[in-house]
């Protein structure tokens, strides 16, 4: 079947001129050419929103998305309640319920609206996942030349699969088409729509940032993958010289990305992987960066990313008083927040000197469970054991500090399922009890590895040295933590297992409350944190999809 066929007989598009497989420097190009939209709150809908920079296109397209748009729009997201699916999906505020009713009349208004503006649309077709086993052909199409560029960036440029379009996903992403709440069932003027029986993921409206074209299909294959029982994770993972792999679940500001990269470990990826039953490998073809206040001397590979041809940067405000076509890239003020604190870089993931084959690695013989304590009572490391492993990785917590106002310390606890909630299609206790079933059978190892604060919640204590938290993570790797080596000593508050000793580390610190000046203050915010555990725990209903409370 023809292109022209097959998005006429999926997406109901007729006589449309595509731009389908696009060269990185045609879509540059084209992006300068044509993309145009909104950039300034008050500003019309005909600016240019792509940018070239003093490199030309042997560097980076600047990006600009709606201003109302600078993150992945949670509350205009959902799925279509097909009654199949219905009672598989966790259905939850960032991942609402879409009336099938209100969909194909939908998808029809957008399809009309597409063939009566009669313009050219961009086609990209490339793959979800490096492993062919489970691996899905993903075409999209949209009116951006940017988010074409994206995917191409993002995603595996060719792999070969059995059957791909029995398999092939669909995202049809169209800004020009503004949602009309009482008529097409949104919530608002724009949505993301995922339409899992017909594999077609919908973006319309002022939902222009790029991370939608990625998410979207992530969230996808966290649904797919359960179905064949294997395990979509939000993680980085490695792999050590002597084919030790590694995974690390994290939230954003915990340390997944930086703990990954390892002189002394090739990197399988950063940020979206698969565990089946041929080891782990990574879903993207790059990396999607945050550029607020990056320390280029720590991230070397990110800053000479900045520079990369067919790189894209978004959201970075341009240099006051100087046109974007006379900056060059690496001269950029990444502090600046004035559009967002989300900045990002999207570059392909060869830009990484020191990448595993296939961006595929073995078994992992250690699963890291990462978090940032700013409460400061959490012990830097814990070993689990599996129903510790379920409770933690459902729990999905990380400690934030409450804001930009000054004098404001006070942390804030942010629990988010699997390390990713917001993208987990199925139950919480779906991909729990696979990962616990993987481990079991892999005979991998678990640590729960803390690199927030010691000694007293911040603004008191002292952030957990890097220095340490990568010595008591090589200490875990190398099996230096295992129950066989060290001795243990149990947490009253947590009940959590606290090594006495490890290699590189003052053993005066693996028990937190020996950081702590005050031994009663340690204890009350050590309760305090438990039970925001326990609170998150009922408020989840956890007990009832089998989850075992173990504090």
């Amino acid at each position: 079947m023809t292109l022209n066929a097959e998005l006429t007989n999926t997406l109901g598009l007729e006589g449309l001129e595509y731009r389908h497989n696009l060269t990185k420097n045609q879509l540059f190009d084209e992006a300068l050419a044509n993309d145009r939209g909104r950039i300034r709150a008050d500003g019309p809908d005909d600016e240019p929103k792509a940018y070239a920079t003093a490199l030309g296109n042997e560097g980076p397209l600047v990006y600009y998305s709606d201003p109302s748009c600078t993150g992945r729009p949670v509350q205009d997201t959902f799925a279509v309640a097909w009654p199949e699916i219905e009672d598989k999906v966790w259905w939850k505020s960032d991942f609402q319920k879409f009336d099938p009713d209100h969909f194909e009349p939908l998808l029809e208004r957008v399809a009309a609206h597409l063939n009566e503006r009669g313009q050219h649309l961009y086609v990209q077709d490339v793959y979800c996942g490096w492993d062919p086993a489970y691996a899905v052909p993903y075409r999209f199409v949209g009116e951006f030349a940017t988010h074409a560029l994206f995917a191409t960036n993002m995603f595996v440029e060719q792999i070969e699969v059995d059957n791909p379009d029995d398999k092939r996903w669909t995202l049809l992403n169209v800004p020009s088409f503004h949602c009309d709440p009482e008529r097409d069932g949104t919530k608002s003027q724009r949505a993301v729509i995922v339409d899992i029986r017909n594999r077609i993921g919908l973006v319309l409206g002022r939902a222009d940032y790029c991370g939608v074209v990625k998410k979207t299909m992530f969230t996808v294959m966290n649904y797919l993958l359960p179905e064949i029982g294997e395990l979509p994770m939000h993680c980085s993972a490695n792999v050590g010289s002597q084919g030790d792999g590694a995974i690390l679940f994290g939230l954003s500001g915990t340390g997944k990305t930086t703990l990954s990269a390892d002189p002394d470990r090739e990197l399988i990826g950063d940020d979206e992987h698969a565990w089946t039953a041929d080891g782990v490998s990574n879903f993207e073809g790059g990396c999607y960066a945050k550029l607020i206040d990056l320390d280029k001397d720590a991230e070397p590979v990110i800053a000479a990313a900045l520079s990369t041809p067919g790189c894209v940067i978004e959201n970075v405000p341009p240099l006051p008083g100087k046109p974007m076509s006379e900056t060059d890239p690496q001269d950029l003020d990444l502090t600046d927040d004035s559009i967002t604190e989300n900045t990002r870089l999207s570059y392909p993931l060869s830009a990484n000197p020191n990448v595993a084959e296939g961006a595929r690695g073995p078994h992992p013989e250690t699963i890291v469970l990462l978090t940032a304590d700013a409460f400061g009572v959490l012990p830097p490391v814990s070993v689990l054991d599996a129903k510790d492993v379920m409770y933690h990785f459902v729990s999905g917590f990380t400690a934030k500090l409450a804001g930009t106002e000054v004098g404001v310390t006070e942390p804030k606890a942010a629990f988010s399922a699997c390390f990713g909630s917001p993208f987990m299609a199925q139950k919480p206790s779906v991909y729990a009890e696979i990962l616990a079933r993987k481990m079991k059978t892999h005979k991998a190892r678990c640590i729960l590895l803390n690199t927030g604060w010691s000694g007293g919640p911040h603004g008191i204590g002292k952030r957990i040295s890097i220095k340490h938290t990568r010595a008591l993570l090589n200490a875990a790797l190398n099996g230096d933590l295992d129950a066989d080596k060290v001795d243990y000593e149990n947490h009253p508050v947590f009940n959590l297992a606290m090594p006495t000793a490890c290699p590189g580390v003052p053993s005066e610190i693996l028990n937190p409350r020996n950081t702590w000046h005050d031994a009663s203050a340690y204890d009350k915010q050590a309760e305090k944190l438990r039970d925001m555990f326990r609170d998150n725990y009922k408020t989840k209903n956890f007990d009832a999809l089998g989850i075992e409370a173990v504090m």
